[in-house]
């Protein structure tokens, strides 16, 4: 692992969000993650939390109450300031801070928002240029629009789980990672940038509806839309590729490894490496790409049954010798001795001033005259309340 540098702890540089102020209302996940990327890019990011502070401070592992694992990992590069929304003279104080930012960012339904005297009217009456952006579940005017949503629902609403079991899986599951949350809060990261932009040019800024479900929809059906593309529609939906019980990393005669032959230069490499030279002539199923993908399955089986013959590391020497597209299968624990990840500095140990040394991984953009970095660790709840309070009385 890699000490700070240029990418750790250093107030002096300034990232491409220098002087950039967001209030962040987001909790959870999805909101937090993109909220963290802004602050990666340099914005001072003021996270306003209740009393009880972000539902994932509680959720462990943790060395000490208040900072679990899931927020210290989604919160670096914010300062905390508790505040109680539904106590005038708090809320106050809020709006007095909108009117010193950029952006705000939120992730509950817009009617809950309007409850609390927050609603986007409000924001811009004290603010004409502040961006407001909106991450919730689904977009305004629809039936689902006032329906509570999390990662896993999303993930079903979209068609995740019943995916798994078009493609192998004995039962529907959801991928085993806030998938939905972090799809949506990239996507927030990038309305939120264009909003600013629109604002450099017109000087007044904008609401900004961001929704989780239409959000994923991106993801999966930009596959899975298939023949229904067109109207009337020329094929099922589903991206047969995609859902093959077949794709998935292949057993070696020691463990797994994941390869793709994809062009024709990978398939006659792999002819030549098994010793079936003539495949791709003599077997009409593999000829083009266009037949490959029409017998997708009955392809990746028989690669399947070869790849079992050689160990991974045969394999692997074998595969990189010929530019066959190669990757072992890891294991979570194998990523922190990955030597990629190692000789990139992806790993940056950042001390906290209560926690001790944190592990955190680099922020993946690399900039060169902005860097990105890690300015300040996750906050202790209301670390900052005081501090960002006291500015607005100045």
């Amino acid at each position: 692992m890699s000490s700070t540098d240029n990418m750790g702890l250093n107030a002096n540089l300034q990232g491409a969000l220098a002087g950039v102020r967001v209030i962040d209302l987001t909790g959870v996940v999805l909101g937090p993650y993109a909220t963290q990327i802004l602050g990666d890019y340099g914005a001072d990011v003021i996270k306003i939390e209740p009393p009880s502070g972000d539902i994932m401070r509680h959720a462990g592992p943790m060395k000490h109450p208040g900072m679990g694992h899931i927020f210290i990992n989604a919160n670096r590069n914010k300062r905390s300031v508790v505040l109680d929304l539904k106590q005038p003279e708090q809320r106050e104080q809020l709006l007095a801070l909108c009117q010193t930012a950029d952006v705000l960012t939120y992730n509950i339904r817009p009617a809950s928002m309007a409850r609390l005297g927050l609603s986007y009217d409000t924001l811009h009456a004290i603010n004409p240029r502040l961006v407001v952006c909106g991450a919730y579940g689904y977009s305004e005017g629809g039936p689902y629009s006032d329906w509570p949503a999390y990662d896993d629902l999303i993930q079903g609403a979209v068609g995740m789980p019943w995916l798994m079991t078009q493609s192998g899986s004995h039962e529907p599951r959801y991928a085993p990672t806030t998938f939905a949350d972090r799809v949506t809060g990239l996507n927030m990261v990038h309305a939120v940038m264009a909003a600013l932009i629109a604002r450099y040019r017109t000087g007044v800024g904008q609401h900004v509806e961001v929704p989780m479900f239409e959000c994923l929809l991106q993801f999966v059906l930009g596959e899975h839309l298939s023949g229904k593309t067109w109207q009337p529609p020329i094929a099922p939906m589903g991206y047969a590729r995609m859902l093959s019980a077949n794709r998935k990393p292949y057993a070696t005669r020691d463990g797994h490894l994941c390869a793709l032959m994809y062009n024709d230069t990978h398939w006659q490499a792999f002819a030549n490496l098994i010793g079936q030279p003539d495949l791709f002539q003599t077997d009409a199923r593999f000829a083009s790409h266009a037949e490959r993908m029409q017998h997708i399955d009955a392809l990746y089986a028989f690669v399947g049954q070869h790849m079992r013959t050689r160990t991974s590391a045969e394999w692997m020497k074998d595969f990189t010798a010929h530019d066959i597209p190669v990757m072992p299968m890891m294991k979570l624990d194998d990523l922190l001795t990955d030597p990629h990840l190692a000789a990139t500095q992806g790993w940056l140990d950042v001390p906290h001033p209560f926690e001790g040394m944190l592990r955190q991984l680099r922020p993946p953009v690399r900039m060169s005259a902005t860097p990105t970095g890690v300015w300040r660790p996750a906050p202790r709840l209301g670390e900052h309340t005081e501090e960002v309070l006291s500015s607005l009385k100045r």
